[in-house]
């Protein structure tokens, strides 16, 4: 039974986190509050005396309490009000108690964590026992637009923090092992916080950028050190951070990416100088390998104007401007809010959480408008030439695709054919064919008819109806096969099915329409199938590997082959089905092969053993799976 003994007052606005520890025989209660204060308390047992004489004595006020059972009287006084921060504080902990010859130890250290975008470690003074800031961890005065600190934690020896902030994102310090007063940021763990929409690897195959639903893209690369072997994989670079939730990206080559939001224009990034620096540095591929001719003219870095919603590159000599501080320059308004935050770092190790928010931008190098509603997919062929797009749409004239020229970022040509939203576009790995599949349940097959003097043009060649359409529901996704003979569709009623030119003697250079039907037996997967990848590498039977992901989280592999003139029963071969831990948790969003085998970051960089595929999900998860080829 709990029994109501006492009220504490003292906070004037919501109490946001208490917490005890025991000292000896006193204990000590921790609270903090939206009122920006900490208050300490201590409870002692009070021993049963006379009552005192009134005196004039200044004396702490004393609340007291008797527990009835036992008969004990308690007094509660207010040991000390820490006044540091400047906004809510969210959270306030002890440092962890160790034993020490046999007994409990409680170090009286706290910490705490506040919306002022600070950590404050707190001990009592030495000489005077007076509560003090002992080291504050300021973060975040760079910059960026984070929010503060939600929750904080001492490491069990008390040598290391972590905290974590409003963009998801974990920071950690380490203490310092010469001068105990400084704390130094670490290398964390970070991912994405929403769901994850769209990842691709590089061509190379060494690095993967992601975006998602958080409104960033995100570059994460294996980490090579000297002395480790074992390779590990983090965050790099955000080469944007913006305003709009992000749905889609196409790699341009290996430094350029051209990127699709919840908004009307898609928008192409290439990386800075600094960049290719830094991930030189932290994936020791040497420089000479990562930059061709072009590199000496690409802007230091980029920022993000105080007003603005793009990237804006930065130069060399942008960077050494300071203006002297005095009266009349701070009071024109472009001196209150200075346009360069970005500062160019040399990297050796993954950048911590501030660097992340601010400067690893990618400089925004073009914007294409063309599209009425929010953009959906995007992709780019295999030379690199043409990227095509598509938005949300609920009529044939807002459902056409969009052709765009990379090299003068015009627009070449509309493919007008869908009725409702395009939901993925992928041009084959010749470059002859554009496949586009949608939600209404179709898909269409564009031949390239040759090229004017603006770039390819592009007709339609064969595509299913009414009559000839397999899916009854959306078709999320697709691929091709690397010999661009098959490509594979897969949709919401749970079908994959690999299409085909049926009969190869029947090759009419005219009509495809009536050649292209399903080359595989109608694959059921047991949910629906949000997205499908075909590995460039085959098996080592000469079999095709594609990787299937369902609405449910689960990761299926299978080998595919043709069996002679008909769909044989026996064609699809599942060997992997991934159990639930590593699986997604939610819907996998998108899969994507590496190019090339063997595995990103090893020695073995390009052993034909293993295969790795990338995925990312609905759960806010990127993953890279290790896929052992020999094994299959």
């Amino acid at each position: 039974q709990f029994q109501k003994t006492l009220i504490l007052p003292g906070h004037e606005d919501w109490i946001r986190g208490i917490e005890w520890a025991t000292c000896g025989e006193d204990l000590f209660l921790a609270s903090c509050a939206q009122d920006c204060l900490i208050r300490i308390w201590k409870v002692c047992m009070k021993s049963k005396q006379i009552p005192e004489t009134e005196d004039d004595t200044i004396r702490l006020k004393e609340n007291v309490f008797t527990v009835k059972d036992t008969d004990t009287t308690y007094a509660v006084t207010l040991e000390s009000v820490l006044a540091g921060h400047e906004n809510w504080v969210y959270a306030v902990h002890w440092q962890p108690s160790f034993s020490k010859d046999g007994s409990m130890q409680q170090p009286m250290r706290i910490l705490s964590a506040s919306m002022d975008k600070t950590v404050i470690i707190w001990e009592p003074d030495k000489e005077t026992g007076v509560w003090l800031e002992q080291a504050s961890v300021r973060v975040g005065e760079v910059g960026g637009n984070t929010l503060g600190f939600f929750d904080c934690q001492f490491s069990p020896d008390g040598s290391m923090i972590v905290a974590h902030a409003f963009h998801g994102a974990l920071h950690l310090w380490k203490q310092a092992t010469v001068n105990k007063k400084e704390w130094t940021p670490q290398v964390v763990i970070s991912g994405h916080f929403n769901s994850v929409e769209d990842v691709k690897w590089d061509p190379e195959g060494e690095f993967i950028i992601s975006v998602g639903s958080d409104q960033t893209t995100r570059l994460f690369a294996p980490w090579k050190r000297k002395e480790e072997t074992e390779v590990t994989w983090h965050e790099i670079a955000r080469p944007q951070v913006h305003g709009y939730d992000m749905r889609c990206l196409a790699m341009i080559g290996r430094f350029q990416f051209v990127s699709g939001a919840d908004e009307k224009v898609l928008r192409v990034f290439r990386a800075p100088k600094n960049f290719i620096e830094n991930f030189s540095n932290i994936t020791g591929i040497p420089m000479e390998k990562l930059c061709s001719h072009q590199s000496f003219d690409l802007p230091e870095g980029a920022t993000v104007p105080a007003l603005g919603l793009s990237n804006k590159a930065v130069f060399e000599g942008d960077m050494a401007v300071q203006p002297a501080e005095d009266e009349e320059t701070f009071n024109t308004i472009s001196n209150q809010y200075p346009e360069i935050y970005f500062q160019p770092l040399i990297l050796t190790e993954p950048p911590p959480e501030d660097h992340l928010l601010q400067n690893t931008l990618w400089p925004e190098i073009q914007k294409l408008y063309g599209h009425g509603y929010e953009i959906f997919c995007v992709a780019c062929n295999n030379s690199n030439t043409v990227v095509a797009s598509a938005c949300k749409a609920s009529k044939k004239e807002h459902a056409a695709i969009i052709l765009w020229s990379t090299s003068s970022w015009k627009k070449l040509q509309s493919l007008s054919f869908h009725n409702l939203t395009v939901t993925q576009l992928a041009f084959s790995p010749n470059d002859k064919f554009l496949l586009a599949v949608s939600r209404d349940r179709n898909w269409s097959l564009w031949r390239k008819q040759g090229s004017s003097e603006t770039g390819p043009v592009f007709s339609c060649c064969a595509y299913t109806d009414k009559n000839t359409a397999v899916h009854s529901r959306i078709i999320w996704s697709c691929d091709w096969t690397p010999d661009s003979k098959y490509f594979i569709t897969g949709s919401r009623d749970k079908k994959v099915i690999i299409w085909g030119q049926y009969d190869l003697s029947v090759t009419t250079e005219g009509n495809m329409l009536d050649s292209i039907k399903p080359c595989s037996t109608v694959l059921d997967a047991g949910d629906s199938v949000t997205a499908v990848s075909v590995s460039r590498v085959l098996a080592p039977d000469g079999r095709y590997i594609v990787a299937v992901g369902l609405e449910n989280g689960k990761i299926f592999l299978y080998t595919w082959k043709q069996s002679g003139q008909e769909p044989a029963v026996a064609d699809w071969t599942t060997f992997v089905e991934m159990d639930n831990s590593q699986s997604h948790a939610l819907a996998v969003k998108r899969l994507c092969w590496r190019h090339h085998a063997g595995r990103a970051g090893h020695k073995d960089q390009n052993s034909s053993e293993w295969l790795q595929l990338a995925s990312c999900g609905a759960d806010h998860c990127v993953k890279i799976f290790n896929v052992n080829r020999f094994a299959l």
